[in-house]
């Protein structure tokens, strides 16, 4: 566990990602989150296992590149953003869409 997420695992995770790769990816019990870019990948599988109390067997990262923004004449590049894809135990599920009645 790194020294920086030590007992404030909440930070770890930003939001899930809803793309139509990603919902593919429930199927076969993959969850796809962005996470802070400084999180290892203990700190990922800690976080997402104690905020939703399942099992996680496995945690691929990604670091895509930074794009570069321009606006008028000033230029700059968007936010880093790393993304990971979590995989669960058979059995268990992350409910990420609230159910209708």
């Amino acid at each position: 566990m790194a020294k920086s997420f030590a007992g404030r695992l909440a930070d770890v995770v930003r939001e899930p990602v809803i793309t139509e790769k990603a919902t593919r990816g429930m199927d076969r019990n993959q969850y796809t989150f962005a996470v802070d870019p400084r999180a290892a990948k203990p700190d990922i599988k800690a976080a997402i296992e104690q905020m939703f109390d399942v099992k996680v067997i496995g945690v691929s990262t990604m670091n895509p590149p930074r794009r570069k923004r321009r606006v008028g004449r000033f230029s700059g590049e968007r936010a880093q953003v790393k993304k990971a894809v979590v995989r669960l135990a058979e059995g268990d599920a992350i409910q990420l869409f609230p159910e209708s009645s």
